[in-house]
């Protein structure tokens, strides 16, 4: 990375970061996007089997991972102040961190899922593949984790094209697995559902070692040494980490986790309705890869100005980042919107499921708005270290607001299923609307402070 002057080199060095990070993020949910999609293909019962497996799945892991998302940062303005000789330390601990992660996760879902399964009404098919897949993707979780450490240290030395490549690869490993493993091709044993699951795993493994490849033999990741000198744990480290990453991770949480929630309530409504709101789910989280990349970007830029103190540069990065999320939304929407019945009728051939699918699409392109201005403002304040407000912000406007709002909507209006769907959009609102003000405020206070720093050198 370096420093901009213009607004147009900004713009540039913007792009430049993100369009890696965006493929990247694509690749990595093409994993999650083809688990669901091919078993769509296999059949409606694994289909919801699969969603409500996911539904567990994504917020736990997406949550815990989340804390090791607090490298990039970290890493950054360390890259900024110049001292990376704490960078190689920084990166070894958060390792560690992510194989305690990897096996709290293991063994919350080995000796739990059955139970929580048990708790919802579900039809015996569709709870049995749901455990099933789930126990399946558990034997991925270590190398999962592993690596999104190491991803964090490549994003934030700027070399956000490596992991795209290590990301491509990941999505066609992905689709030939699950393609001998769902549909038991060449010999292997047709396991449905859970054969998603397994194939994910087996692409999480092969990734990481990939990853471990490159960060140990090529330039400039070799020159840190990461995998040399391994030093004793360091609880210091470990809270700094925490610090920032732990309202990270809840903050993740708690937005992944309303989607997951939504899904559970509608399984009262049956397989069908779950099925449908698995597709638009699917599809509409695919498009969110792109704030979310812009997101990631944001903390990468963000994180290095502030590091080099230059305030005002770091201000125009996070709102130049908004606005092109923002820009981009609009080509989101339009997509969801005029191409929301091809877009069903690519996951099934059962046309109950797809004429209620196109609806839930519907739902879907209104929250991209939204959804535009929230992440990159996450990302920013992220950049800024700033995290322990946001995710109480994150928690007020999903659960307090959206989930009750939905919940309302579903169970004493018309709107049936599709209320969850209207209480999302009102969350991501209000979280967008909060989460701005939040950044607006940060920025004027470090805009104050800055001066007193600088009048008081000798």
């Amino acid at each position: 990375m370096y420093q901009t002057r213009t607004k147009k080199e900004k713009l540039l060095l913007l792009v430049k970061i993100v369009f890696p990070i965006l493929v990247t993020q694509i690749a990595m949910y093409m994993v999650t996007f083809f688990d669901i999609y091919m078993t769509s293909r296999y059949g409606t019962e694994d289909l919801a089997g699969v969603s409500i497996g996911s539904s567990f799945w994504v917020p736990v892991y997406i949550g815990l991972a989340g804390i090791l998302m607090s490298i990039t940062p970290i890493v950054a303005q360390l890259m900024g102040a110049k001292k990376k000789d704490q960078v190689k330390q920084a990166v070894q601990q958060g390792i560690y961190l992510a194989i305690l992660l990897a096996a709290i996760v293991f063994a919350f879902f080995y000796l739990g899922i059955d139970y929580l399964i048990a708790f919802m009404d579900l039809e015996p098919t569709v709870a049995d593949v749901a455990s099933r897949y789930i126990f399946a993707m558990t034997i991925g979780l270590l190398p999962l984790f592993v690596y999104n450490a190491l991803r964090s240290y490549i994003d934030a030395l700027g070399a956000t094209r490596v992991t795209m490549v290590i990301s491509l690869l990941s999505a066609p490993i992905n689709i030939f697995f699950n393609y001998l493993l769902i549909f038991g091709h060449f010999g292997f044993p047709e396991l449905g559902g859970p054969g998603a699951g397994l194939a994910s795993a087996i692409t999480y493994w092969l990734i990481l070692v990939i990853a471990v490849w490159i960060i140990h033999a090529r330039s400039p990741f070799n020159s840190y040494n990461i995998f040399r000198t391994w030093p004793k744990l360091s609880l210091t480290r470990w809270m700094e980490i925490s610090r920032i990453g732990v309202p990270i991770g809840i903050s993740i949480f708690v937005e992944t986790s309303i989607f997951s929630a939504v899904t559970f309530m509608l399984a009262v409504y049956g397989t069908v309705t779950i099925a449908a709101h698995q597709i638009a789910l699917n599809f509409a989280s695919l498009l969110y890869m792109l704030p979310l990349s812009i997101s990631m970007g944001a903390t990468i830029l963000v994180g290095y100005e502030v590091g080099a103190k230059r305030l005002q540069d770091a201000k125009q990065y996070s709102w130049l980042s908004v606005g092109t999320a923002v820009s981009l939304s609009f080509l989101s929407a339009c997509v969801l919107f005029f191409m929301r019945s091809e877009i069903a009728a690519l996951y099934s051939a059962d046309p109950v499921v797809v004429e209620l699918a196109v609806q839930f699409l519907l739902f879907a392109a209104l929250f991209q708005l939204s959804d535009a201005i929230q992440a990159p403002v996450q990302g920013a304040l992220r950049g800024y270290k700033d995290v322990n407000i946001t995710f109480v912000m994150a928690l007020i406007s999903y659960w307090v607001i959206g989930l009750p709002t939905g919940y309302l909507l579903a169970n004493f209006t018309d709107y049936g299923a599709f209320g969850y769907w209207i209480g999302l959009i009102v969350g991501l609102t209000a979280g967008a609307i909060t989460l701005s003000l939040r950044l607006l405020l940060i920025q004027k206070k470090l805009q104050h402070v800055q001066p007193k720093i600088i009048n008081s050198k000798p």
